[in-house]
């Protein structure tokens, strides 16, 4: 897969992005060969659509991409994918009106058209590349796509070649890159520095449970800690998950995958925070050693919690690690879980919600989502439903009867495991995109990141 600009060097096809209202302009700018090549192929410059022009060698001589509306442009995001999608070999310029983050994001969507998962089964390598356009910060675009593709490849991975040990060897590997330090707990380790629920949710898999810690940065820089869910597999324990929904649980380390995505764009950028990155690496499988329902765990933080479904697991890896994240009071505290079939109900597999009782950094998560193409909605921590989360028999409940409010009260539960970070922000994201869409393959799906990178730099100005 390719992650770069082509060499500015070297010549290269102009890719000419036009709207239907300004199709007819450019036209009668173009010679009569021009004209009737394009009237021939019923050219209209609808969105996607694109059109090679033949030049007096028979080779490639320009290139018409339509642009459409703006009504149709608003209905996606990256739609200048599809012109790397149907070019043929060759290295192009895009010669247009584009400017600002329209530019920006036009440049970005043709380095996600690259991506290709290739791990199982030989893809031929993309020749057509694009020279950076100028006014763009081509090195950073590089550098996210390099953090985005990381992302997708780990959720990509099936369990087989991605348990909690394989995960820990891209965690290692992500840190040796830049020279940032790791702490690995892995097993009884576990229950001697006082994780017992990431113990206990890992402990019936053949791969012991970890906790994997990755520090960089100078301690006197902004602290920023990001804290994923690094379920490997989720069988749902003795409350076994149905064969539907058990065949894309290889995703749900995709809150290990993105904040592992996004450290490296952070890292690799040199920003100037101390970055924490904690991932609790379990696999919830079934054997003599899995928790029961109706068990009661006592947390990190020491707050007891009734075993109600064994597919809730995910709250209890984060609790325990969030827990540690808070202890240290960092600046800002992130934290990315594939976490609840609710989320995806109330905004389908596109959107992020997020929670957050930090108001400015909310706004910047927004303006952020919005500027980047990575959208995200914010949903409510509503305190009335504290009372669903607490249990007659411990101070909570990790899957609350009723069905009402999923995603709420997760969130509501993971607040209680953070009392002194004031900047908290929880994302209940899907991690995986169902259908294919502009830049972005049926597959592992980068969510929230490039939004939380952005709010960052922004409220950091850095």
């Amino acid at each position: 897969m390719s992650t770069k600009f082509a060499d500015p060097g070297i010549s290269s096809i102009p890719v000419h992005v036009l709207e239907k209202s300004g199709l007819d302009d450019w036209l009668n700018g173009q010679t009569s060969v021009v004209q009737n090549w394009v009237s021939a192929a019923k050219f209209t410059a609808s969105l996607g659509s694109c059109l090679t022009v033949p030049g007096a060698d028979g080779g490639v001589s320009t290139v018409l991409f339509g642009w459409g509306d703006a009504k149709a442009r608003a209905r996606g995001r990256f739609h200048f994918a599809k012109a790397a999608e149907c070019l043929p070999d060759g290295t192009f310029h895009i010669e247009s009106n584009l400017a600002g983050t329209d530019l920006t994001e036009a440049a970005y969507a043709w380095l996600l058209a690259g991506y290709r998962f290739d791990r199982y089964k030989g893809a031929k390598p993309s020749a057509v590349r694009l020279k950076a356009p100028k006014g763009i910060d081509s090195k950073r675009l590089e550098t996210m796509i390099e953090g985005e593709f990381l992302a997708r490849d780990l959720i990509n991975t099936p369990a087989s070649d991605m348990g909690p040990e394989q995960l820990e060897k891209a965690f290692l590997q992500l840190a040796k890159q830049h020279k940032a330090k790791t702490r690995i707990l892995r097993g009884d380790e576990l229950l001697k520095h006082n994780f017992p629920m990431i113990h206990a949710v890992g402990r019936a898999s053949d791969q012991q449970p970890r906790l994997l810690d990755m520090t960089w940065g100078k301690n006197s820089d902004p602290k920023v800690t990001l804290v994923g869910k690094g379920v490997c597999f989720d069988t749902g324990g003795l409350n076994l998950k149905p064969g539907a929904t058990m065949g894309l649980m290889k995703k749900d380390m995709g809150g290990a995958a993105t904040v592992m995505g996004l450290a490296h764009i952070i890292m690799a950028l040199g920003l100037k925070v101390r970055l924490r990155v904690l991932v609790p690496a379990v696999e919830n499988s079934v054997s003599a050693g899995a928790i029961r329902p109706g068990d009661v765990l006592t947390s990190r933080k020491g707050l007891t919690v009734e075993i109600n479904n064994t597919d809730a697991e995910g709250r209890l890896v984060l609790a325990d690690a969030l827990a540690l994240a808070d202890e240290e009071k960092p600046d800002y505290l992130f934290c990315m879980a594939t976490l609840t079939g609710a989320a995806r109900v109330a905004l389908g597999p596109d959107v992020a919600p997020y929670y957050t009782d930090d108001d400015h950094l909310s706004h910047a998560l927004v303006r952020a989502g919005r500027k980047v193409g990575d959208p995200l909605w914010r949903m409510p921590f509503h305190a009335p439903y504290e009372k669903m989360i607490e249990p007659d028999i411990a101070d909570l409940d990790n899957a609350p009867s009723g069905g009402f409010a999923g995603s709420i009260t997760a969130a509501l539960f993971l607040r209680r495991f953070v009392e002194n970070t004031t900047s908290f922000a929880h994302f209940d994201i899907f991690g995986w995109m169902p259908t294919a869409a502009p830049g972005r393959p049926k597959g592992g799906a980068f969510l929230g990141g490039r939004a939380i990178l952005e709010a960052l730099c922004q409220k950091l100005d850095l």
